[in-house]
């Protein structure tokens, strides 16, 4: 089959490779591992050995993905607080839904109850991040409201750091869920199986065996995919940094000058550039751009080439210092981040081809 360019390389091998090692470290400590499939769309064959590494749950924020996951299984958990107006589909095509909203957990209840099933959730609370989750000093009230609903069951709490505000989850914050976990059990009379602790961004507490020890769970994406944890950006011992590779075919190459010649305006995306001037240097187009990736989240695997830019669809490159003599035709690769991934894998103009033998890696870690 002739490969169609841009691509993104998924070696399936490295995932589970990667899952197996993030799964006996957390298990080690008794905690179970969400494994988080929505940066790739929960696509059908990285799932399948994302399953093979031996998780028996996957969480998306799409319920367009848990669906196409409907037959595999496993269980399945819908990550984004659901919409009023998709509570049918998380009540028949997810085990257990994260939550904040109780007006959202209230549908929930009808829609659970007209399937004739029992949704469970976890209640989400905002340690201080400032994304999705209830106040601290709200939870009482919102779980007095949740155990009166019918077809609800509420199996535990869990919580959201580093995403959008940046913060650390550490023994002090999640310390909060674990004394709110108790609270709830005195004083409503339940039993709640598990404390949520968060995604990548808590997973260096296990490398480094400060999590504290009631917490039982975490999403994990970024860690299994990318091979690193996401509060201080560090490898994960003994994962693979290159799961993904993306790969691009360059359509010119010319030596030009770095400053353009005329009067500077806006680009095509409404910022006036600056250029630093380097004189002549060679520059290799690669038809890839903007609407397919995140630029920022490149890294040429090349260490001597650099990116000068890029538009919509063009990716312009510096390989003037690269020891290889490249022509029209020639491949480039790179390293891709987490944003980069997301782009990459959610574009229907960047094809995904998948390797199923492992292959060497000068990226991973002992």
């Amino acid at each position: 089959m002739k490969r169609k360019y841009p691509c993104v390389d998924v070696d399936l091998a490295k995932l589970t490779h990667n899952v197996k090692t993030i799964l006996g470290l957390c298990n080690k400590i008794h905690i179970d591992v969400a494994a988080v499939t929505k940066v790739f769309c929960a696509d059908r064959p990285i799932v399948e050995a994302i399953l093979q590494g031996g998780v028996t749950q996957v969480a998306d924020s799409r319920i367009l993905n848990l669906k196409k996951l409907e037959d595999l299984q496993c269980k399945k958990m819908m990550l984004r607080i659901p919409m009023i107006s998709e509570v049918y589909e998380v009540a028949k095509y997810s085990d257990v839904s994260l939550n904040s909203e109780i007006a959202t957990i209230t549908q929930l209840s009808h829609a659970a109850k007209d399937l004739n099933k029992i949704h469970n959730i976890i209640l989400m609370v905002d340690l201080g991040d400032l994304r999705e989750g209830v106040l601290l000093g709200d939870v009482m009230d919102t779980v007095k409201k949740i155990v009166k609903l019918e077809n609800i069951k509420l199996i535990g709490l869990g919580t959201n750091v580093t995403c959008y505000g940046g913060v650390i989850p550490d023994k002090e914050n999640l310390g909060k869920l674990i004394k709110l976990k108790s609270d709830i059990e005195k004083i409503f009379g339940l039993s709640l199986s598990v404390i949520s602790g968060g995604n990548s961004s808590s997973l260096y507490m296990a490398i480094n065996d400060t999590m504290p020890g009631e917490i039982n769970q975490l999403r994990i994406g970024e860690a299994i995919v990318l091979g690193r944890e996401t509060s201080f950006g560090l490898t994960v011992p003994n994962c693979y940094e290159d799961v993904f590779i993306l790969k691009g075919e360059i359509i010119e190459i010319k030596s030009k000058p770095t400053v353009p010649t005329g009067n500077i305006g806006m680009d095509a995306f409404g910022h006036k550039p600056d250029f630093e001037d380097k004189g002549i240097r060679k520059r290799a187009i690669i038809a890839l751009g903007r609407q397919d990736i995140r630029v920022e989240g490149l890294s040429p695997l090349d260490k001597n080439i650099s990116i000068f830019g890029a538009s919509s669809d063009h990716l312009i490159l510096d390989v003037t210092d690269s020891k290889q003599e490249f022509t029209v035709g020639d491949i480039i690769d790179f390293k891709i981040d987490y944003g980069c991934l997301l782009a990459a894998m959610t574009s229907p103009y960047v094809e995904k081809y998948y390797i199923k033998e492992l292959t060497y890696s000068l990226h991973r870690t002992a």
